[in-house]
């Protein structure tokens, strides 16, 4: 098992400790006066493979985004993901990783091995990870057009430009021979989107022998060169259905009615007060029920969404929930009297949790922060710390170090049809991408 919050031996070296060197000879680390991660990060930067692989990026931005264009072409709704599982599949193996293969929910893995150990090997390894899900419905129509360095598309940017970089990070370590000091694991995950509810990485740390092996897992997720997301935003959501007997509006009147229920419910759980710090919110967001305006419904549906950076809050808010429903249903069939005359039974209710993303944030004193800022700093990038909800929050809320960033360029209008990327500056994306994970392979491998 990697050890998750005690770094600070593992981090030696990059804190001026001389710890015994683990890399191969191709690609050894050169001994600096002064091992800080800058220092350290700078002279990776100057190794002969490391610049084979940023000249592959820098003379393939038509493969790149051919990718992309063909990716975004295939429909990839959440549960709807195995075409494009068996795309990335094909693409794997042609981009030369090893033991590729797609695991039983749609999940595509394939390994860059280290260089000095047996494939065997139970040795740390490092994740980088891209979902290949976007929130379309699967009769959505697609059509994606090129123009220049440019992308529309529905999923063109989320996560098109994730999963393009994906590929390119694989082909350009492969073709530039660059050899690792600890495995290197390319995830292209199903399940991130809205009802997916993080379940491909979420199957990957309950389900895969893998899991206890990683020291770092890196996300990349839509565009972006200077953003990182450390801080994970949690979220709960809940589907809460009433049921009664029903009946007609005049003969049956008296019997208790699951819409008034709910919405008794609901109007007092968004009396909820809400705290400013940590930021929390609530969100009533569908309601359903009922047959025709002359009869008392059969039952009454609800959603609702909590979020916040609290998972103590998002606990508060789901015992709300509860006690307004369980009061509501309550106090209902205590004033029903057409119920108790006729023995026809009142009101029950359901809560199902439909959606659970665990709230958590990166230590600013995480090796993998202090990697990334190293890595900005060497490319002379800005380093944007942001809260956001993405694959990274199940790994964080395992302490497990985890960060999601963009694989380069510029995007918008996301989750909507007049979704866009634009390649402009991709590269300098991918060089910290590139960079950050490779330095991480090193750190893991200490």
């Amino acid at each position: 098992m990697v050890s998750r919050r005690r770094v600070p031996g593992a981090w030696a070296a990059f804190a001026g400790i001389h710890l015994r060197p683990c890399y191969p000879e191709s690609i050894a680390m050169p001994r600096s006066p002064v091992n800080s991660p800058f220092a350290r990060v700078t002279a990776l930067a100057g190794l002969r493979p490391v610049h084979g692989a940023f000249a592959w990026l820098h003379g393939n931005p038509k493969r790149i985004m051919d990718w992309q264009a063909e990716l975004v072409a295939i429909p990839g709704p959440p549960f709807g993901e195995q075409a494009r599982s068996a795309w990335m599949a094909d693409r794997f193996l042609e981009a030369g990783l090893s033991r590729v293969s797609t695991d039983q929910i749609g999940n595509v893995l394939g390994f860059l091995p280290a260089a000095n150990l047996s494939p065997e090997s139970t040795g740390p390894i490092v994740v980088l990870s891209a979902h290949l899900d976007t929130v379309f419905p699967a009769e959505t129509p697609l059509n994606p057009v090129v123009e220049g360095d440019r992308l529309e598309a529905p999923g063109a940017c989320d996560n098109g430009a994730g999963v393009s970089g994906l590929l390119a990070i694989a082909y350009a370590m492969v073709q530039a021979g660059v050899e690792l000091p600890a495995s290197l694991l390319f995830l292209a995950n199903v399940g991130e989107e809205g009802e997916g509810d993080l379940r491909g990485v979420r199957h990957f740390y309950r389900q895969t022998a893998l899991a206890g092996r990683v020291g770092a897992h890196i996300v990349l997720d839509g565009a972006g060169a200077e953003s990182a997301v450390t801080q994970a935003l949690g979220s709960k959501r809940y589907q809460v259905e009433i049921t009664g007997p029903g009946g007609h509006s005049f003969t049956d009147a008296g019997t208790p009615n699951p819409i008034a229920a709910l919405a008794q419910a609901l109007a007092r759980l968004a009396e909820t007060e809400l705290p400013e710090e940590p930021r929390t919110t609530l969100n009533l967001g569908t309601i359903h029920g009922g047959t025709s305006v002359n009869s008392i419904p059969e039952s009454a549906l609800a959603t609702v969404d909590f979020r916040s950076t609290s998972s103590d809050q998002l606990l508060r808010l789901e015992v709300a929930l509860y006690r307004a429903v369980e009061d509501s249903v309550e106090r209902a069939n205590a004033t029903s009297r057409a119920a108790t005359r006729l023995g026809r039974g009142g009101l029950n209710f359901a809560i199902e949790k439909i959606g659970d993303r665990p709230a958590a944030r990166l230590p600013l004193d995480s090796p993998l922060l202090e990697t990334l800022r190293a890595v900005d700093r060497h490319l002379a990038l800005r380093t944007d710390l942001r809260l956001g909800s993405t694959d990274a929050n199940l790994p964080l809320s395992l302490d497990v170090p985890a960060l999601s960033m963009g694989a380069g360029g510029e995007g918008g209008g996301a989750h909507t049809k007049a979704e866009w990327y634009s390649a402009k500056d991709r590269e300098a994306g991918l060089k910290r991408v590139l960079l950050l994970t490779l330095a991480m392979t090193h750190w893991a491998a200490e």
